[in-house]
């Protein structure tokens, strides 16, 4: 079994400036805009930043991992539960949790932030599963959305 660290010396805090990771249009949805923070393979970890526009909706999907969700500013809501996430909001998805986010239409922007553990299955009509995104797939697609905006690869995302 391998020792883990010993002194607080050791365990080391690193941090991502708010210049050091920018913001980029959402290739996956149109009008919005992403920021990954952190992409741990080695845990399926990643964190995402979202400015979600009005009328937006994500795919019914299925969660493998726990989700841990915060509403900064708007609002939205999960077409099969009645609650309203609004600002300040704090939701937490356990494994196999199954549902299709929606932010109201209007023009107010929608910003979240987004601790997801595991894979996001996302599923047809008949529950099957059509395609699969988790820490590779979002790293991978941050950095296509870097591109495509001419913005270089940002250093500061945490991995």
């Amino acid at each position: 079994m391998a020792a883990g660290p010993t002194t607080i010396l050791e365990a080391v805090a690193r941090h991502a400036g708010i210049e050091d990771v920018p913001w980029v249009p959402s290739p996956v949805h149109p009008g919005s805009q992403m920021r990954l923070l952190q992409a741990d393979f080695d845990v399926g970890l990643y964190v995402l930043a979202g400015r979600l526009t009005g009328g937006l909706e994500v795919g019914t999907h299925r969660h493998t991992g726990a989700v841990h969700m915060f509403t900064l500013s708007g609002a939205w809501v999960y077409r099969e539960h009645d609650f309203v996430n609004r600002a300040g909001s704090y939701l937490y998805e356990p494994p196999g949790s199954v549902h299709t986010f929606c932010v109201p239409q209007g023009p107010e922007t929608t910003e979240t932030l987004s601790v997801i553990y595991g894979q996001t299955e996302y599923l047809d009509e008949a529950g099957q599963v059509t395609h699969v995104s988790d820490a590779r797939t979002n790293l991978r697609t941050y950095y296509e959305a870097c591109e495509a905006a001419g913005v270089p690869r940002p250093g500061g995302i945490l991995r």
